[in-house]
């Protein structure tokens, strides 16, 4: 006769046992309204909650910096490098409270709603950055901070999670059906990408005889493509939350069908027991709040990110794919430094205070933010530019696409087998950060991101409308040249030459 477990035991305690399912314990059906107030659980008051707030991280002394932003932006007379700086140290304590303020909000919501308001404020501060770049017409870093944000996300978070946990997370296991999910949602994504970047290419190769791919018509058409691929992304982003909330000829959400993995169901069920520590309307004061500061924080940084660069001689490419989407991740990155140190720390002095590794890290949740903001925040800046009348398409530079399909290809490798490996990824993300730190970007894709006419553009530089670009760089000159100029800058190359000849017989002779 089989034995059975004891009824006081707890779940964990059940799930580690090889002859017995996971035992949830049956949660009470609420409205979406009850949830919200947190009916059947402990209430939490207005002090508790702002107690809660204030003692969330030890980041929270960085809020210093807030009011030194401000300041040092209205002083006027401090150099933009100070400006800078000062902004991105008050986003790091912002960025973490936006993510204290969600994984609370979402305690008082499903699941699947939940995980939707978590990455949705994980990824707020770059869309707000976006949206101020956007703003300030500079299209081009826009785009590479978009794609800046999508290879951090699969590559580098994934990383500092398996350098974080150790070999005790050699591997993280994925439920199948949101792993084949995700993939598809990846693939659809970068295919978003690869169509307007094939076209241009196709457009510029059929007339490289004298016709005009970089030109206002072409950039209309291309507009109008990625206008519409926008649309279908943000459709079939729509439709993957419904697919998560309630899939075809089902009657449970994906974490409530039998098949799903024992973590996942433990973790609904700790969230279903998890003790609140701010209550939902305080939740939505500090959100509300923080959005505001960011919002203006970051206007504040865009505004010194050209003379920053120019100061510092960075490249724009460099500067959008790695500089600013670490604004973003630098809250969880000085967390997962500082836990690391500390557990090995522990190994050889001994045990003392414990650290929790960082949530958002140990939830792996990069995935779900990188596809995000590939098929949710990327075709919604693109209708958004579309309202505010700026020529904001999908062309982006061969380089950050070549950079993606990488990044794509090998995560849609490692979570095949419903298993991911990171190791990898950080090796793959560096060496992208090292070719960037040399690449200048393409003149034509730049030209096609300009916020003015593309015949006004051309004409300004001398360039006749039509024309193809090269460029050129030896000893420490960079230059971008039309095909007339690349024809006379050879033609006074050979000059030189054959004056150089003339000088070198008149001292080899007598």
């Amino acid at each position: 006769m089989p034995v059975y477990p004891n009824q006081s035991s707890s779940p964990r305690e059940l799930s580690q046992d090889s002859h017995f399912a996971p035992r949830t314990v049956p949660q009470p059906s609420f409205s979406v309204w009850d949830r919200f107030r947190g009916k059947g659980r402990l209430r939490v008051s207005w002090t508790q909650s702002l107690i809660a707030i204030l003692r969330s991280s030890y980041l929270n002394v960085l809020l210093a910096f807030v009011p030194v932003a401000w300041g040092v932006h209205f002083v006027g007379t401090v150099s933009h490098t100070v400006q800078f700086g000062s902004c991105f140290i008050a986003l790091i304590p912002l960025s973490k409270l936006l993510d204290y303020g969600g994984e609370n909000l979402a305690l008082y919501c499903r699941k699947d709603i939940g995980d939707l308001i978590i990455v949705t404020l994980n990824n707020a501060i770059q869309a707000i950055l976006s949206i101020v770049l956007l703003a300030h017409c500079q299209l081009k870093l826009v785009q590479s901070t978009i794609v800046g944000v999508i290879l951090l996300r699969l590559l580098l978070v994934p990383a500092c999670a398996l350098i974080t946990g150790g070999a005790r997370i050699a591997a993280q296991e994925l439920h199948p059906h949101l792993a084949t999910l995700n993939e598809a949602l990846l693939t659809i994504g970068l295919l978003a990408i690869l169509l307007p970047a094939t076209f241009f290419a196709a457009l510029n190769s059929s007339n490289s005889g004298g016709g005009g791919a970089v030109s206002d018509d072409v950039r209309g058409d291309i507009l109008k493509v990625s206008r519409g691929l926008a649309v279908i992304l943000l459709a079939m982003y729509l439709c993957s939350r419904v697919f998560l909330h309630n899939p075809p000829n089902q009657s449970e959400g994906i974490h409530e069908r039998k098949e799903a993995p024992a973590e996942l169901k433990e973790m609904v069920q700790k969230m279903a027991e998890e003790d609140l520590e701010v209550n939902p309307w305080a939740c939505l004061v500090l959100l509300v709040f923080t959005v505001a500061l960011v919002a203006v924080i970051a206007q504040f940084l865009v505004e010194s990110t050209e003379s920053m660069q120019e100061r510092h001689q960075l490249k724009e490419e460099w500067f959008g794919l790695f500089m600013l989407p670490f604004i973003s991740f630098s809250a969880e990155c000085i967390i997962s430094a500082v836990y690391f140190v500390h557990f090995y720390l522990q190994q050889y002095l001994g045990p003392g205070t414990s650290l929790s590794p960082p949530k958002t890290l140990a939830k792996a949740r990069s995935v779900d933010l990188s596809i995000q903001f590939l098929i949710f925040w990327m075709p919604l800046l693109v209708l958004l530019a579309w309202c505010s009348h700026r020529p904001l398409s999908l062309l982006f530079d061969l380089f950050e696409v070549v950079a993606l399909i990488g990044a794509t290809f090998l995560v849609n490798n490692v979570t095949a087998d419903a298993k991911t490996s990171a190791m990898t990824m950080l090796a793959l993300y560096f060496m992208i950060a090292l070719t960037a730190w040399f690449y200048s970007g393409q003149p034509a894709i730049a030209t096609m991101a300009a916020c003015v006419s593309i015949h006004d553009s051309l004409a300004a530089e001398g360039v006749p409308p039509g024309s193809t670009f090269t460029n050129i760089s030896f000893g420490g000159f960079h230059a971008t040249l039309d095909e007339s100029q690349v024809s006379n800058f050879t033609e006074h190359l050979l000059n030189l030459k054959k004056l150089y000849d003339v000088l070198l017989l008149v001292e080899q002779s007598p």
